[in-house]
């Protein structure tokens, strides 16, 4: 009687058996139609008893269930994607070689959703993605980097310092080799990975191929640790993160930048220009590092220190097209306190010549950051940003036919000032 029993219970896990491999086999054909729900509840339906079967139908499964939450791509959810991951890490274990690129899948939808939330300002889910990408994908840094600047973009202080601590602590520099080349057909630089830039040089569809070294992303992280601080009312916290990544990286020169960003926001002006002073005696003949130092000061609106080291950059080097735009830029930056003191003036013949001398003053600006713009465009005929900008100057300056002749090459309906 009992081997009889023990008979029935064999039949009975064999029907079992069989029944979970049918549900598996179907879910694989489901996820073949595009059907993931479908999928999602065959899955389920064999999960109960998965631990008893073997590692090949275990690798299936993982392997399906992956597929089946990662379903959609980027518009899959943040939880299905963490399943989705898991999963697969499953099927690596039982032995399933798709599973990797599965992974990658995770990882790539992750981005891409990220970026759709970038996109649409949504900064706070951005920032998650890219958490989660950085938890699931062997704690890959990049991730870790680009949510803490989405953290920051939703104002989420706390998060993002988190996240920057987390990268200053595990020695994060974001140092990348870039390899560039240039389209023949847009005359445009672009970014590939290695194989496919030496692929397509090859080919001969792209020329001037270059290995490129990015910068060192720890001052800026440096920097934003030290702001955050400073936000909170921490100056103590901010200068004492500033001296300890400096101590880690003393050859740093964009932490001294930002440094000097940091002694601006906290209104140590002295502080700022004595450090920004230094940096220019450390490497007198760097086109880069004048070109930098004025974006910097620009970014805390000392505008007149901006324009001295873009004029300083373009001595050096004037082939700086960046350089004299910024200048340009500089300059029309002193346009809006004008406009502002002109819509404030009333209709009192008093106020009338007021707003006619500012009006004079307006255009003496545009005068003055005119022939920088002018002088990119003789140097690249094709920049739309120096082309649109010069327009509506010589629209402003009544110059209507130089600016109808730069409408024309643009080929972009343009409102008249």
């Amino acid at each position: 009687m009992k081997t009889k029993l023990f008979s029935i219970a064999l039949s009975f896990l064999s029907v079992v058996a069989v029944a979970q491999k049918k549900e598996i086999r179907d879910a694989g054909k489901a996820l073949d139609k595009g059907s993931y729900a479908e999928a999602k509840t065959l899955l389920q339906q064999a999960e109960s008893s998965i631990s008893g079967a073997n590692d090949k139908v275990k690798a299936d499964f993982y392997l399906y269930k992956g597929q089946a939450y990662l379903g959609a791509g980027e518009n899959a959810t943040v939880e299905d994607l963490r399943t989705a991951a898991e999963a697969y890490k499953k099927a690596q274990e039982f032995g399933s070689d798709e599973a990797v690129n599965g992974l990658a899948s995770v990882g790539n939808a992750l981005v891409q959703s990220a970026i759709k939330d970038q996109n649409t300002e949504n900064y706070s889910s951005a920032a998650e993605k890219l958490y989660t990408g950085y938890q699931l994908n062997n704690k890959d840094t990049v991730y870790l980097y680009y949510a803490a600047s989405n953290a920051i973009n939703a104002q989420d202080y706390k998060t993002a310092l988190k996240y920057y601590e987390t990268l200053r602590d595990l020695g994060y520099t974001g140092i990348e080799t870039e390899y560039v080349a240039v389209n023949k057909a847009t005359g445009e630089e672009e970014v590939m990975n290695q194989a496919q830039r030496d692929l397509m040089v090859k080919s001969g569809e792209y020329i001037n191929p270059q290995d490129r070294v990015t910068p060192a992303k720890s001052g800026e992280i440096a920097k934003n640790i030290a702001l955050i601080y400073i936000a909170e009312g921490n100056n103590d916290k901010a200068v004492a993160a500033m001296e300890a990544a400096k101590q880690a990286n003393p050859d740093d020169l964009t932490l001294l930048q930002s440094e000097a960003d940091m002694y601006y926001k906290m209104g140590d002006k002295e502080k700022y220009r004595e450090i920004m002073e230094s940096i220019v005696e450390k490497d007198p003949k760097n086109p880069t590092l004048f070109y930098n130092l004025g974006v910097t000061a620009f970014e805390v609106s000392d505008h007149d220190t901006a324009i001295k080291h873009y004029k300083k950059a373009l001595e050096i080097d004037p082939t700086m097209t960046d350089a004299r735009l910024n200048i340009a830029a500089a300059i029309l930056s002193k346009e809006a306190s004008i406009v502002e003191e002109m819509n404030s003036l009333g209709m009192s013949k008093a106020d009338t010549k007021k707003y006619d001398e500012l009006g004079e003053k307006r255009k003496e600006i545009y005068r003055e950051a005119l022939p920088y713009l002018e002088k990119v465009m003789e140097n690249n005929p094709d920049n739309r940003e120096a082309m649109r900008t010069t327009m509506n100057i010589y629209y402003q300056l009544g110059e209507n036919a130089k600016a109808d002749a730069i409408q024309e090459k643009l080929g972009e309906p343009q409102a008249q000032n």
